[in-house]
């Protein structure tokens, strides 16, 4: 790519892989838009700076959310072996889950609910959190209208799980105490 502007897009229209036009607000362009969001949101935590072992599995992660978005941008019925897309698998999910024991063990238990701060990447880690829950609800949205691989909203799923957790990982080992709501107090 030379350019980055083909002015193609002027119209409203965006392409899905295989050159396929569909218009920018449609369910698959907001599902996959968010999960570039979510990318993206994911790379300012690690220009804040990450622990080595977080940056790493934020960095898969990363990677993985490239392979969710081909997917996503895969129009209903086209051949993904034809575009070398890898699947989504469960052992994408199987990491995260692997991830997220790892990480807890480190943590003192949750007996309440936590307010979303502390470091700034602990804090862009909770807002991953939520982008992460948006996307897997517009990937549910889309896998009413068209069929979607069922791994992309379960990897979404436990994807804001691990969020939450390396939020509350990052903060900890900053020794930055947790913040709780004050409603339902006493």
């Amino acid at each position: 790519m030379t350019r980055i502007y083909t002015r193609t897009g002027d119209d409203g229209t965006t392409g899905l892989i295989g050159g396929r036009r569909v218009s920018k607000d449609s369910s698959r362009i907001i599902a996959y838009g968010t999960v570039d969001e979510l990318n993206a949101v994911l790379g300012l935590a690690r220009g804040h700076g990450l622990p080595e072992r977080v940056d790493g599995i934020v960095g898969r992660v990363q990677d993985d959310l490239f392979i969710l978005g081909a997917h996503l941008a895969l129009p209903e019925g086209a051949d993904q072996s034809t575009w070398a897309i890898p699947p989504v698998t469960v052992e994408h999910i199987q990491a995260l889950e692997r991830d997220i024991d790892a990480c807890q063990t480190e943590l003192p238990p949750l007996h309440q609910f936590v307010l979303p701060g502390g470091t700034v990447p602990g804090a862009l880690l909770h807002l991953s959190r939520t982008v992460a829950r948006r996307a897997e609800r517009y990937c549910v949205a889309l896998a009413r209208e068209e069929q979607i691989d069922a791994q992309i909203v379960r990897y979404l799923n436990r994807l804001s799980d691990l969020c939450f957790v390396l939020a509350r990982y990052v903060n900890h080992r900053s020794g930055k105490p947790e913040h709780h709501p004050t409603f339902g107090k006493k």
